[in-house]
């Protein structure tokens, strides 16, 4: 800077240039206008020109001279030359160099003339102002200006202490203490204050902290002081430090601050006469200190929650007890003063909110208000500031209650006159309260009645945009409910009206709303807060001991105790309850009970409460098994139907959680569902109900009450209305239905794929149950308005809804019967007449104009094929009746009302009874049994016209278009099937109604046919099922059983009931039903063979499923074995071969599966029960005693022929049962070849049957066997791939075998499940143990050996009786003359169905067959008589057709059997060995095999070990039975293969077969 400004040149051309130039650069600064820079830039000018002085670069004189023309330029340049010679004195004052001193020495007295002295006295050293001779002492001088600064600034001016100027002080504070309540103002007692100051020199400081002094005395008179502080005052600040210094005088140790200066602090702080943050720094305790003790308290409560939780030794728990005692004498020691706090209280009393706010937010949350005085004032603020609001909106009627008074101060918060106003400051105040509003319950309830108020207000708004405005002041009390009433009713002692009163408010929100709020009370206040830390464990403490104690012996006073805890905190409680019962669930019944002292919203919350234990996902809903369902889920379902039951709880939340878990997919929680329905409605689903309870269900209502549940459930009126208009409201009705219907095959395909399958099943079954009783409640409990406004029609519900037709039809049917009675209701008001006819007509007009729509809607349920046989209006009526419309209960009736006798004769024989109670019994009692009586009477009404209505419909209900066959396929596939497995009211329905449509002699309908598919093969049927519609279903077949039984047990029954009915026809191909022909008709005692043949059958299908190991499948059948055994077995060797099985399976199980084992052992002591009511098989049908053979050569086949062998007319007339069997099953397949074929060729000599007795040269085959090669070589491969499971009967051997084998040779194996590696050696060596065996064997199998044979000898009479008399064999056949028309498709499926599928069409259709010629062969006249005439014309025009055919296989033949010429040469031999048996047992080859007391498995195995012996018989034409399955196979191979799938169907085709090439 110093070269800047005085540059080297000036002082070296000083004279010449650089004194000018200097005193024009100080001009220039002297002209600007910055001051600051000024003044800078000069001192710095002059400052480096003095110093060039001192060096001794310049001359003294010279630039004294010029710094007095400097001087000149402006006034306060003195004073700048002063600084620099200041700053100069100093640093010269501190150089060694003297020479420098003196030079700056110099310079100051020359330039004396141009400073002041002052100035210089001012600023330079006494030291140098001596040197200068302007002072003579420095000494002295320095003592003067010390006493000059003491008169200056210490010496007294004004009095301060009273003791100083007590008269001036005391006239202050008696004009300060004077009465103020005259015309005095604090203007003028100012003035008197200031005359004072001035007269008595007060020291006006003082003379305020006496104002504040007195003021703090007189603290209610604010108006007075605040205005006198507020004109007295000059600055803010030194009454913040007056006030900060009181209260730093009272923060001693033991120092206790008086409120009186809280409230003064208060009011400045107001009147913004003092800031906050000013006042704030002077209180204590520091916030730090604040914060600290808040973490120490929450860490005591956690500490203390632990302790409660904890299990403690008790030698551990004097020692605690012993510390607790201590802290708690350390706690009683009084706290340090918290000034803080105390302002804060102080400004809540006043009404200044913000200010207490700001001190609010500086601490904690909610540390402020856990003080009880900081909470009581602010519920007292609130309590001022709702109240006009409060009076306007919230005051029930009839409600008295003090009127709280407005704080006078008008600076304080203004009151809420509308809803509008409470979202200004009150909700705030209310948040910053927190769960410490329990200190004020009235302010509570307050608050309540508001909240309720507002709720009425916003619900009966109809305005949307209104309604928007509201939605904030919603959320907003929904948000105090949650942080505030809730908590604080947690920490109120026992306030059950605070519950009932908040109940009121809560019950005005949707569910949804309040389960939110319980589920954030009982999962995250509880965290928030130290004190309701503590009162969470405190509760679970309390909840222990009183469970501990609870029995059903002390139900009231545990439940007292219950229902005290529960007033606070229903969440803990009910919590730790559930988890005790989802552990002990012998705890229900009690605690049901125990919860009758609980509030409403404690009812709520504990609906609340299961809802969470049930969605637990932490929870497994399966045991570790995977196969039943969790205990605990059981424990909570049971809870909830009796808890719902008992007491008045909202269903809807539940009801929408088991919705939701449908929904998703989720059946477990079904069981809640049916646990609610069974104890709310008194609707049971059992499938264990006993006979007479079975009926029961089939009558009225009453009846259903009275005798058709196995608890007594009374009084269901009020809690099945809750559950219906729980439903209604919530529109879960219908949604419920249809997710459960959907979600039964939602069980199996999407939720079974991992699961166990017996899990599968139970949840199936559950699921199913649940529909079935859902629906019932809904039908019983909905009014028919209601009901057909939910539920759609038939075809809305399967189309759109996808719901199962049986499910669809089941929700639709009380909808049918309703609009039924109405619609006839209706039609007898309109046109009076009280003539039953008339009545009748009525009734079935309002039947067909119900049905119609009906009828026509259930079309696009099915394939138009369907309609071909059924009619609509026959599928509808099937399903849309019920047992209630078939029947009536008379004997349950007549059962329920000798109870009520029973129980009135009780009641007048108790002597105990009071009279009044008396009467009133004997009145429900009588009252009962009048009602009772009506029912029966209006049941018989309507049963009577729906008979007659029945009677009419008849004749249109089957069309049978195709054949009586496919009819009764479609039947069964349709309706029978899927409803008898539906419920066990509709399994008897369809028994029934099977019953009923043969009763009503309807056309086409072939009750035999039907029959036989029921009983014939229930393998897949009973595989298929769950254990359920395993019982359903043996009920089902035990009904069916039941009607055959009792046509078979008495030929008068027989001859009444079925003699002359349509459905016992032989010949099938007639249409329509003229009654005339009496030959026509199955005999009494060709009707017994059959009923063996299905004793047998059902036998058969029974040991198999028994020997295949697979859990279900023993499962089922020995369910449906225990169900049907009052009618099954009734033939001696029957039962001996099941009970043998069974046995086996019991000794098996018994370790592996024990509920097996149980279900074996259960079954078997009920079938040796029942061992004398068996009979002999002699007994149960005729059987005739043998007679010799009829030869080979003379059976053969037709041309054409569908699969009917000759020689089984012949060979039938006298059969037994045997015959029956496996004539029947022996015709199965050769009908299904040749009704595929007939469906290709679609000739007119396919379509008709054609005749058995042809004997030319042509007749060996059928027209149709080149089709069949193709078809049957891939299930002849997988036939072969199986082997059967062994009986006990086929285990036995010996002579057994012997019999088989010889009767059966030409026999393929039937369906065998693996293949043997030792099966050919076996073959062989039976083969050759034939005679030496022939004695060995149990002795159940000797007995039925010894049956066998008799029933055999009697078919060979017979068999040659009936070759004489029809020649050779020309017998019309029996199977129904468009039976070969069944499309392609079918029959593919069919195949598949025999191997795999669970469903009943493969049985039902193969067993079809076993009747059609079963039935033959109990006509051999009549067939014979009538088929002369019409079979030669059959004969000439199948013949041609056939023998072009028959050249092309002998081309055929010839190649196979070249190609199989090591076996044919094999079993050339073993035929040659076979025919010396045979002539030795002078047996015929069809028949050995038909005895009962073979198992299916035995007859495999004997089938599979005889096949390779039969390729070659009496002629060059026989075919080898390949083993390789690698080459092309020939069709004898393949026809062979698709004799394979029956077990007795193929022997007798392919003797004719045989003898039938042997002629050619």
């Amino acid at each position: 800077m110093a070269a800047l400004i005085l540059p080297s040149d000036w002082i070296k051309n000083w004279d010449k240039s650089g004194k000018n130039e200097f005193l024009q650069f100080c001009q220039d600064l002297a002209g600007k206008p910055g001051v600051h820079e000024f003044v800078k830039n000069l001192q710095t000018a002059l400052y480096e020109l003095c110093w060039h002085v001192i060096q001794g670069n310049l001359k003294v004189d010279v630039a004294a001279s010029l710094l007095a023309d400097v001087m000149d330029l402006r006034d306060d340049l003195p004073s700048v030359l002063a600084d620099v010679f200041c700053i100069l004195d100093i640093e010269t004052g501190c150089l060694e160099e003297k020479h420098k001193r003196d030079h700056f020495t110099q310079l100051v007295g020359a330039c004396l003339f141009c400073v002041p002295d002052g100035v210089l006295k001012e600023r330079l050293d006494p030291e140098t102002l001596e040197s200068l001779g302007l002072i003579k002492q420095a000494q002295q001088f320095n003592q003067k200006i010390v006493k000059i600064k003491t008169k200056l600034f210490y010496k007294q001016q004004k009095f301060n202490l009273l003791r100083e100027e007590n008269e001036g002080y005391a006239k202050l504070i008696t004009e300060l203490g004077q009465d103020l309540s005259g015309n005095l103002t604090s203007h003028i007692v100012l003035e008197n204050i200031k005359s004072l100051i001035g007269c008595f020199n007060l020291d006006p400081n003082r003379v305020l902290d006496i104002i504040l002094e007195v003021y703090e005395c007189r603290s209610d008179q604010d108006e007075f002081f605040i205005p006198l502080i507020k004109s007295y005052m000059c600055e803010h600040q030194t009454l913040c430090h007056m006030l900060g210094f009181k209260f730093k005088f009272h923060q001693e140790p033991n120092g206790e601050t008086p409120p009186s200066l809280y409230h003064i602090a208060a009011a400045l702080l107001q009147h913004n006469l003092i800031a906050l943050e000013d006042l704030y720094v002077h209180l204590l305790p520091f916030d730090s200190n604040i914060v600290e003790e808040h973490k120490r308290v929450i860490l005591e409560a956690k500490q203390i929650a632990r302790k409660l939780t904890m299990v403690v030794v008790p030698s551990e728990k004097t020692e605690d007890k012993d510390k607790e005692k201590e802290k708690e004498e350390e706690k009683n020691e009084k706290p340090p003063d918290n000034q803080k706090l105390g302002l804060l209280e102080a400004l809540l009393r006043i009404g200044d909110w913000q200010h207490a706010q700001s001190i609010m937010d500086q601490m904690p949350a909610f540390y402020a208000t856990s003080h009880k005085a900081i909470a009581i004032a602010l519920c007292q603020l609130l309590h001022r500031i709702v109240e006009p609001l409060y009076r306007r909106a919230g005051v029930p009627k009839g409600a008295k209650g003090g009127l709280m008074m407005p704080l006078r101060n008008k600076q304080a918060l203004r009151p809420a006159e509308s809803f509008e106003d409470l979202s200004r400051d009150v909700f705030n105040m209310l948040c910053y309260l927190g769960p410490h509003l329990s200190h004020d319950p009235i302010l509570f309830a307050k608050i309540v009645r508001l909240g309720k108020s507002f709720m009425k207000e916003y619900q009966s708004e109809s305005r949307q945009d209104t309604k928007d405005k509201m939605g904030p002041l919603l959320s907003c009390f929904l948000s105090i409910a949650d942080q505030v009433l809730l908590p604080s009713l947690s920490l109120m002692e026992c306030n059950a009206c605070m519950s009932e009163e908040l109940w009121g408010f809560f019950k005005l929100f949707p569910y949804q709303f309040r389960y939110r709020l319980y589920g954030q009370w009982k999962n995250e206040t509880y965290g928030n807060h130290p004190l309701l830390v503590k009162i969470k464990a405190q509760t679970i403490d309390r909840a222990k001991y009183i469970m501990k104690r609870l029995t059903k012996e002390n139900v009231k006073p545990s439940g007292r105790q219950i229902g005290k805890l529960s007033h606070s905190n229903p969440t803990i409680l009910f919590d730790y309850i559930l988890s005790q019962i989802q552990w002990y669930d012998n705890l229900i019944t009690p605690v049901v009970d125990s919860l009758k002292y609980l509030t409403s919203l404690n009812y709520d919350v504990l609906a609340y409460c299961i809802i969470e234990a049930l969605a637990n996902p932490e929870k497994e809903k399966m045991k570790h098994d995977d196969t039943t369902i969790s205990s605990w889920l059981q424990s909570l379902a049971s809870l909830c139907g009796a808890v719902f039951r008992k007491y008045p709880i909202e269903l809807a939340g539940l009801l929408q959680y088991v919705t939701n878990q449908l929904k998703a997919g989720k059946s477990f929680d079904l069981l809640i569902l049916k646990e609610v329905v069974q104890k709310m409605a008194g609707i049971e689903i059992t499938d264990e109900m006993t006979l007479e309870q079975l009926e029961a269900m089939t009558g009225g209502e009453q009846l259903k009450a009275e005798g058709g549940y196995f608890g007594q459930i009374r009084n269901t009126k009020k809690s099945s209305q809750r559950l219906k208009d729980a439903l209604l409201d919530h529109e879960l009705a219908l949604p419920l239905c249809l997710l459960m219907a959907q979600q039964r095959n939602g069980v199996v395909f999407s939720e079974g794929g991992e699961k166990h399958l017996k899990l599968v099943g139970k949840l199936y079954d559950q699921c199913h149950d649940t529909l079935v009783q859902f629906g019932g409640f809904l039908a019983s409990n909905l009014s028919t308005e209601d009901y057909i406004k939910r539920v759609p029609s038939v075809d809305v519900l399967c189309n759109q809804f996808h719901t199962p037709h049986d499910a669809a039809f089941f929700l639709s049917r009380p909808m049918f019967a309703h609009q039924i009675l109405s619609k006839y209701d209706e039609l007898k008001k309109a046109e009076k007449g009280n003539r039953q006819q008339q009545k009748v007509h009525k009734y079935i007009a309002a039947c067909e104009q119900v049905m119609a729509p009906v009828h026509e809607a259930v079309v696009s349920l099915h394939l138009p094929k369907v309609w071909d046989d059924l009619r609509p209006q026959f599928y509808a009526t099937f399903w849309s009746l019920t047992m209630y419309d078939l029947a009536v209960p008379h004997n349950a009736y007549e059962r329920e009302v000798n109870k009520l006798k029973m129980q009135i004769k009780a009641i007048d024989e108790n002597t105990e009874m009071p009279l009044s109670k008396k009467k009133k019994e004997k009145e429900r009692c009588t009252a009962l049994q009048d009602k009772l009586q009506e029912e029966e009477k209006k049941q018989l009404e309507h049963v009577q016209r729906v008979l007659q209505r029945l009677k009419l419909e008849k004749d249109n209900w089957l069309l049978a278009k195709s054949t009586k066959n496919e009819t009764i396929t479609k039947f069964l596939q349709l309706c029978i099937f899927p409803r008898c497995v539906f419920s066990a009211i509709d399994a008897v329905y369809c028994a029934r109604f099977v019953e009923l449509v043969h009763q009503q002699k309807t056309p086409n309908f072939c009750t035999l046919l039907c029959y036989d598919r029921v009983f014939s093969d229930i393998i897949y049927t009973v595989a298929s099922c769950t254990e359920n519609e395993s019982r359903r279903y043996g009920r089902f077949l035990c009904c069916m059983l039941e009607t055959v039984t009792r046509w078979h047990s008495d030929r008068a029954i027989y001859e009444k009931e079925c003699g002359n009915y349509p459905g016992f026809l032989t010949i099938f191909r007639a249409s329509g039903f003229d009654g005339g022909n009496k030959v026509d008709q199955l005999d009494y005692e060709n009707f017994r063979h059959v009923v063996h043949k299905w004793h047998y059958k059902l036998t058969k299908a029974s040991v198999h499923c028994l020997e295949t190991g697979e859990y279900t499948h023993i499962r089922n059948i020995l369910i449906v074995l225990t169900k049907i055994l009052p009618w099954y077995p009734k033939v001696l060797n029957l039962g001996q071969a099941l009970e043998c099985r069974v046995h086996k399976i019991f000794q098996e199980e018994k370790e592996k599966r024990p509920d097996l084992y149980a279900l074996a052992m259960g079954y078997s002591g009920q079938l040796k029960g029942r061992k004398v009511h068996m009979v002999p098989e002699n007994e149960f049908h005729h059987k005739e005693l043998p007679v010799p053979s009829a030869t080979p050569g003379t059976l053969q086949n037709g041309p054409g022929n569908t699969g009917k062998p000759a020689a089984t007319a012949s060979a039938n007339s006298g059969k037994g049962k045997e015959g029956a069997v496996e004539d029947s099953d022996k015709s199965k397949d050769k009908s299904q070849v040749a009704q595929k074929t007939a469906s290709k060729n679609s000739t007119a000599a396919n379509k008709m049957s054609s005749s058995n007795g042809s004997s030319t040269p042509n007749s060996t085959k059928g027209s149709k066997e080149k089709d069949e090669k193709e078809k049957t070589t891939k299930e002849k491969k997988e036939k072969k791939e199986k082997n059967p499971g062994s009986t006990p009967e086929a285990k036995a051997g010996g002579k057994e075998k012997q019999k088989e084998e010889r009767s059966s040779k030409e026999e393929k194996p039937i369906d065998g499940k693996e293949k043997i590696p030792k099966a050919d050696k076996d073959k062989r060596k039976e083969d050759k143990k034939d005679e030496k065996t022939k004695n060995d064997g149990k002795s159940a199998e000797k007995e039925w050996s010894k049956e066998r044979d008799v029933s055999n000898d009697s078919k060979i009479k017979e068999s040659s009786k009936m070759e004489k008399n029809a020649g050779a064999g020309n017998l019309k056949s029996l199977v129904p003359r468009s039976e070969g028309v069944e499309s392609e498709r079918e029959q593919k499926r069919r195949k598949l169905d025999t191997h795999s599928s669970p469903s009943h069409s493969s049985a039902v259709k193969d067993n079809l067959n076993d009747l059609k010629d079963s039935a033959s062969k109990h006509h051999p006249n009549h067939s014979t008589a009538l088929s002369k005439s019409k079979e030669k014309d059959d004969e000439k025009k199948d013949s041609d057709k056939s023998r072009d055919r028959s050249k092309e296989r002998e081309k055929e033949d010839r190649k196979d059997r070249k190609r199989d010429y090591a076996n044919s040469d094999r079993e050339i031999s073993q035929e040659v060995k076979r025919r010396k048996d045979e002539n030795g047992m002078n047996s015929s080859k069809h028949s050995k095999s038909a005895s009962p007391s073979e198992s299916p498995n035995s007859n495999d195995k004997d089938n599979s070990k005889r096949s390779k012996s039969t390729s070659k018989d009496k002629s060059d034409l026989a075919k080898p039975e390949k083993t390789s399955g690698g080459k092309k196979e020939s069709r004898h191979d393949k026809e062979k293969s698709e004799k394979k799938r029956d077990s007795t169907g193929a022997k007798e085709d392919k003797k004719h077969h045989k003898s039938s090439e042997k002629h050619r």
